[in-house]
Order: structure tokens, then C-alpha cells, then sequence
């Protein structure tokens, strides 16, 4: 029987000890399709041929968090397997995790999950930490942070997150500085918590990251490839290392990298989860597919996928029934696109002009790349303290990681098939406050189908029906003509 042979070389590889034929067999195990690598210019010039290979059968080395895929590659085949001690878990008990936390005196009292998903990490020394938008992470993150006490550096993928975690510390009564690198800011600093953006660290040497012994990326699935693997693989004797999201694409690329950087998944809880305990708030979709008259389906049957949205964002009936959908709703509403030229500004000024003329005067906001993050923070307080906001907002700015209770209702205005954009979208409505129990994601969808043929956005909503019911979200179909 063969024998394969785990072998520590720093906090970011390992090598495998195999002969050759294995060694070809590894290499195809953790070789993947970059997706949509067939629009890519490398691969049409045939400079790449579009694959990611997580092991290199010269070196035999590849990441180390991916123990659990060798293993599951040695069981497929029968094969033994030897992992170098150092691998072992570290004793830390669920019961010595509670203990521990009981002598912080936190003011708020964590949940079983948070308990559960800290003496994971304490004991794994790594990990994914899979854990839903409004599930409390900081927390979690703080109490691995208090635990080891050592050099931490978080990375985040936005200012307005850098600002967030601080005061999220400072409301759990952490009472000591911690450093915040944004851009222009001075990267030394003698603080044991640096927090900072990807963005803003990428590049440093690989000397100045010498300097931490844990490393935890919030948000981590939205971190770019190239600058994720070079601040991780600077990272090489940084031992504790914990990578959070609240969503993995399906991309096997991706979740395997963020894996063998971070370490193995572990599922903190789920959304269903939590609104079934009542910790979120309860949550329905209306999906409403827009149905378009046979004239412009016949029109439209042979368009590409970027001719296809581009009629829809730009289609008047279709903008004025969002605007009228926008309108009518009771509650703070957040509005989402994807385009901020030809669909998001133009709906902002539509509901805007709409307002100016009506009786009942609603607040409007506009946000997108070009606003601030100060202003995007001062429009996030503001919300909070009225019932009757509406904010045209772009996916890219705030799908992810702007945290606003009183959100009543979400419009999905453009079309999108992406699970974590979804996923995180859908996230902003979750939270509960003293006022507001419900939400609801107006999912519109559009049937562009002709003939035997469906359009591409009505199969992406298709997906979207997916993920819904992998959720366990309650939904409804309803139907709406336009002229």
C-alpha cells in the first residue's frame, strides 16, 4: 500500500513525500479551471492555459491548510497517509473556551456558535471560519484576539470595515490603541492590534509582516487573488491564522485557496439558523419576473449577455416600474444596481424628480464609488434614526459590510447570479432593531424568453431560485406585464 508523507516547511507550506506516480496524480487532484478562463487574453494568445495547480510535483510542496484534501485524496485511493506532528490540534476544550470568556465580563453574552467557533480556532490553530452577515464575527474575532494576546494584524477590504472593527473593540471594552492602516497612513506602529485594508499592505516587504503572530482576513472571500496569496505567503511564520466570510463562491479555485492559506471550513451557523432563533430578522423574497411583449423577445433572442443588460438597465418601462416599486414601499428601502452611469444615476434622479413633485417627502440618497466613505458613514447613521429612507445604492459599495438595522426592504435592480453578491446583499436587511422584525428582497427577475430559448438573466435568476432555496428563504412568484 502506498504511503504518503506530510512534512511541515513554514506556517504556509507543506511538503508531500510520494514517488512519482503519485505525484502526477496530486498535481491533477489540485489542478483547476480559473472560471471564464476562456474570455481571458492570456488564454486566447495561448500565453496560459487557464489553470490553477495547487501542487507542484518538482517541489512536492503545497499549502498547508489543505491536510483535509490530501487526506480525502489518500482515502479515495487507499492510500496511507503520515502527517508530521505539528499538525495536531492544540487541547482546548468547549468548556475551557466558556470558562475563559466568563472572566472577560463582556457586556453582551455570547452565543453557543460564537463559543463553539472560538474554541475552534484556539484549537485548530487555522481556519475558514464560515459565518453569516449579522452572526457577530467581531466578537468572535475579538475573542481570538484577547485569547492569544499576541501581534494581530486583521485585514479587511474596506475603510468603512477598518472604522467598524475598531469601535466593534471598543463597544466589547477593549481599552488599549490598536493601529488603523488606510491609505497615507504611517504603517509602523508598537500597538499589539494593527487592522488595515488589503489594499494598503499588499506591497509592504516581506520583512515588515514578520512582525505578527496571527493574522485574520474578515470578509476574506472578497480579498483579490494575487494581493491574498502575497500578504499570506509573506506571512510565513505567522502560526495562527483565520480567514472569515460569510459566503464561499463556487468557484473550487478560489474556496481551495482561501483553504490551504487559512486553513480547513468550519461553519460557524447559518442564516436559517438564526432567524429561526430569532436572532435575525424574519425574512421573505417577492420575486417579480417582468414579462416583455413577443415583439421585443423576438428582438432580443439572439442578443449576447452585455447587449441583454444593456436594454434592460436602459429600459424605460422597466426603470419606471423600480422607481414606482421603490416608492410604494413602507420602510427604509435599499436599491441596488450594478451600473452607475446608464442605470444607477439615472433611477436616482428618477425617484428623485418623483419626490419633488409628491406630497409625501421621502429622504433619497445616492451612493456609489465616487461618495466617501465618511459621507457613505453619515448616510448609514442617518438611516438609522428614520422609517422612510430610500437609498439608490451600487452592489460594490453596499452589498457588503455596511451594517444598518432599520433596513426594511431591498430591491435587487440589476440583475446577478453571483452567490456571494447575493448572499451579502441579502445580508443587509438581516439585522433586527427594537423597531423592525421583517424584511423583504424584491428580487426582480426579467423574461426575455423566446421560443424554446431562455435569456441569460432569466437563467441567472433561475440560480438565484437556487440559493433561496438552499437558504431555506420563503418566497413568492408574481408576474408583472410591460407595455
Amino acid at each position: 500500500m502506498e504511503t504518503l508523507r506530510i512534512s511541515k516547511v513554514d506556517e504556509v507550506y507543506m511538503t508531500i513525500d510520494c514517488d512519482g506516480g503519485s505525484c502526477w496524480e496530486l498535481q491533477d487532484y489540485f489542478t483547476f479551471e480559473v472560471p471564464g478562463m476562456k474570455f481571458m487574453p492570456a488564454v486566447r494568445n495561448k500565453v496560459w492555459d487557464g489553470k490553477i495547480r495547487l501542487f507542484n510535483p518538482m517541489t512536492k510542496r503545497i499549502y498547508s491548510g489543505l491536510i483535509p484534501h490530501v487526506e480525502r485524496f489518500c482515502k479515495e485511493r487507499d492510500y496511507n497517509l503520515v502527517i508530521d506532528e505539528v499538525y495536531a490540534a492544540d487541547a482546548f476544550s468547549l468548556q475551557e473556551a466558556s470558562q475563559w470568556i466568563e472572566g472577560l465580563s463582556l457586556a453582551l453574552t455570547p452565543r453557543d456558535y460564537q463559543i463553539a467557533a472560538f474554541a475552534h480556532a484556539i484549537k485548530n490553530r487555522r481556519a475558514v471560519l464560515l459565518s453569516p452577515t449579522a452572526s457577530g464575527k467581531s466578537l468572535i474575532i475579538y475573542l481570538i484576539m484577547r485569547y492569544l494576546k499576541r501581534r494581530t494584524l486583521i485585514i479587511v477590504p474596506t475603510v468603512s470595515l477598518v472604522q467598524q472593527m475598531n469601535g466593534d473593540f471598543k463597544d466589547y471594552g477593549y481599552d488599549q490603541p490598536t493601529h488603523m492602516i488606510t491609505a497615507g497612513v504611517d504603517k509602523e506602529t508598537e500597538c499589539d492590534i494593527t487592522i488595515s485594508t488589503w489594499q494598503s499592505i499588499y506591497k509592504m516587504p516581506k520583512a515588515w509582516f514578520k512582525q505578527f503572530d496571527v493574522v485574520i482576513g474578515d470578509e476574506a472571500h472578497l480579498f483579490k487573488a494575487k494581493s491574498l496569496t502575497s500578504i499570506m505567503t509573506k506571512l510565513d511564520q505567522t502560526k495562527y491564522r483565520f480567514g472569515f466570510t460569510g459566503t464561499l463562491d463556487d468557484a473550487q479555485t478560489h474556496k481551495l485557496v482561501l483553504e490551504g492559506l487559512f486553513g480547513g471550513v468550519e461553519k460557524v451557523t447559518t442564516t436559517a439558523e438564526l432567524i429561526e432563533k430569532g436572532t435575525l430578522a424574519e425574512f421573505r423574497v417577492k420575486c417579480i419576473a417582468l414579462q416583455y411583449p413577443d415583439e421585443i423577445k423576438k428582438a432580443h433572442a439572439k442578443d449576447k449577455y452585455p447587449d441583454e443588460v444593456d436594454f434592460l438597465v436602459r429600459n424605460e418601462a422597466r426603470n419606471k416600474f423600480i422607481r414606482n416599486l421603490a416608492l410604494s414601499l413602507k420602510g427604509n428601502t435599499l436599491l441596488l444596481f450594478n451600473f452607475v452611469e446608464k442605470h444607477g444615476k439615472p433611477l436616482h434622479q428618477q425617484i428623485k424628480h418623483a419626490m419633488d413633485v409628491s406630497v409625501d417627502k421621502r429622504p433619497i440618497y445616492y451612493v456609489s464609488g465616487e461618495v466617501s466613505g465618511d459621507e457613505r458613514e453619515k448616510i448609514r447613521h442617518i438611516v438609522e434614526t428614520v422609517d422612510n429612507a430610500i437609498i439608490v445604492a451600487s452592489y460594490g459599495t453596499f452589498s457588503t459590510g455596511i451594517n444598518i438595522k432599520q433596513l426594511h426592504n431591498i430591491i435587487f435592480a440589476s440583475p446577478s447570479k453571483s452567490r456571494i453578491r447575493v448572499m451579502q446583499s441579502i445580508g443587509r436587511g438581516l439585522r433586527k432593531s427594537e423597531t423592525k422584525t421583517k424584511a423583504t428582497l424584491f428580487d426582480i427577475a426579467d423574461n426575455l424568453a423566446w421560443k424554446s430559448k431562455n435569456n441569460f438573466t432569466l437563467d441567472h435568476f433561475a440560480e438565484r431560485l437556487k440559493m433561496y432555496n438552499d437558504e431555506k428563504f420563503e418566497y413568492k412568484m408574481y408576474r408583472v406585464h410591460l407595455k
